[in-house]
């Protein structure tokens, strides 16, 4: 699990779907990777690092980075755009520790209850065994809690707003369905997968349900093989591309929203 931290912004609406792919897993020996997810609707804005100006006009559904940067502790924090300094943040000022050979991103979002708020995430990038591949759900729309179902069985159970789930699996396709949290009847799915070895991909849910600004965004981190790489999995060849990673976002962040719809209508239905 990672190390979260939360903090207040103002937000409105409108996001969309976004992939971004690192070359690399880590950075050089005495420096860390940094990437900055915007996932707060209907907000420009600045993104100033240790009080200098880093990003620009920073929109919703930007995914910025990975930034090497030296190891150290970092004044993070967030201003309307076009802010003279960081002096007047409507997010932060942030202490990020980043230690070196580190792979971290920071989330802005909105809280289960559709409040503003920011999480820090440390990215997980062991190696994956010969012929698996590793598969992140984060949680960080104003949404319920829901289950991850693999066979009719939950394999994520519970996660919540703010919180992480990973898996390391066999290359190739999962059947996979979404229920709301704590039932088995599927809300969507199943529907097929595709894990890719050596990878790690990260699926973020993002947006307010209540608003109907959900949507997804995913990270995939490369160069997580372990010696010896290729070896057959028994579903397909691990060398052999499968499905892109923003299909897979577009199939699990289908699921995340479905099964939030499904919550909701459950909960009026026995209201």
């Amino acid at each position: 699990m990672s190390t979260t931290r939360r903090a207040g912004i103002g937000a409105t609406a409108g996001l969309a779907l976004l992939a971004l792919a690192a070359p690399a897993s880590a950075a050089t020996d005495d420096a860390a990777l940094l990437s900055v997810l915007h996932g707060v609707p209907g907000l420009t804005v600045d993104v100033w690092v240790n009080g200098e100006r880093t990003l620009d006009d920073f929109e919703p559904a930007s995914l910025a980075g990975p930034l090497e940067l030296p190891a150290g502790t970092y004044s993070v924090a967030i201003t309307a755009a076009d802010a003279e300094d960081d002096s007047e943040p409507v997010l932060g000022p942030l202490d990020l520790p980043l230690e070196a050979g580190g792979n971290y991103t920071a989330v802005a979002h909105l809280d289960a209850d559709g409040a503003p708020t920011a999480s820090f995430f440390t990215n997980d990038i062991s190696e994956t065994a010969a012929g698996e591949g590793r598969l992140t759900v984060r949680h960080t729309a104003a949404a319920p809690e829901v289950d991850v179902l693999a066979g009719g069985e939950a394999v994520i159970s519970g996660l919540a707003n703010g919180a992480e789930e990973s898996l390391d699996l066999p290359a190739g396709t999962v059947p996979a369905a979404v229920a709301a949290a704590g039932t088995t009847e599927p809300v969507i799915g199943p529907v097929d997968v595709p894990v890719e070895e050596g990878s790690s991909t990260i699926v973020y849910a993002w947006g307010s349900l209540e608003d109907d600004t959900l949507d997804v965004a995913t990270q995939t981190i490369t160069g997580l093989h372990s010696a010896p790489a290729g070896v057959p999995t028994g579903l397909v060849p691990v060398d052999e591309p499968t499905v892109p990673a923003a299909a897979l976002a577009a199939g699990l962040g289908a699921l995340l929203l479905a099964a939030a719809v499904g919550a909701r209508r459950l909960a009026r239905t026995r209201a």
